[in-house]
């Protein structure tokens, strides 16, 4: 499995919009790579939809989305169309990858152990990767195949992500957009009036130590 901060590994692949290099394919943007155990499968096709319904809101956020099933672009063809009636969602736009030799599940540390299909080969996990616009590996997340992802969850990160970008933040517990955010512990007292004009609150501890500065979420 990649780590973070290493650039995400270029790879070529049949999908359901055709062949692509995904960094060619990624481009500027950020990138979602999220994986399945495989097609028709109840799990999976609830996140696909939820996915779907959620494309606007990646889209706003700068965020191609491409998923991965261990089957043939041609089984996730018929498939989309069981996502788009089971979710009420009339468009699926992000392209789904045909990795049904398991090539890139192998490569990158995607496979359950103790999942097995009808076949007794190992089921892909569900990872997920969110890669930079520098194609760098930002996030990742590796759930077993019997437990679903929360996308409201990776629509949060992502803005977390993309402030501490380029702000000098951090995003505490349950945070979301708009919400405080924490003052690096590199940052200096003498910085904060010019990086943080909203003004920054120093929370009292009893160790009397000030390292909980929270100020209100840089634009």
């Amino acid at each position: 499995m990649p780590n973070l901060g290493d650039v995400f590994p270029d790879f070529e692949a049949q999908t359901t919009v055709g062949a692509i290099k995904f960094h060619e394919w990624l481009g500027n943007s950020w990138g979602i790579l999220f994986s399945h155990p495989a097609d028709y499968t109840p799990v999976c096709t609830t996140e696909l939809g939820k996915a779907a319904a959620m494309q606007s809101d990646f889209a706003k956020r700068g965020v191609k989305m491409i998923a991965l099933s261990c089957d043939s672009v041609e089984s996730h063809q018929g498939w989309i169309k069981d996502i788009k009636g089971y979710s009420k969602c009339d468009e699926f736009d992000y392209p789904i990858i045909a990795d049904d030799k398991r090539e890139l599940a192998v490569k990158f540390g995607m496979l359950d152990p103790d999942e097995k299909d009808a076949a007794g080969l190992p089921l892909t996990a569900r990872c997920v990767f969110i890669i930079g616009p520098d194609k760098k590996l930002k996030l990742s997340i590796l759930y077993p195949a019997t437990t679903g992802r929360n996308f409201d969850e990776l629509l949060r990160v992502v803005d977390s992500l993309q402030l501490t970008a380029t702000k000098k933040v951090a995003t505490p517990v349950n945070w979301k957009q708009g919400e405080p955010c924490m003052v690096l512990p590199s940052v200096k007292a003498e910085e904060c009036p010019k990086l943080f004009p909203k003004g920054v609150e120093i929370k009292q501890v009893a160790s009397g130590k000030q390292y909980l500065r929270v100020t209100p979420q840089p634009e």
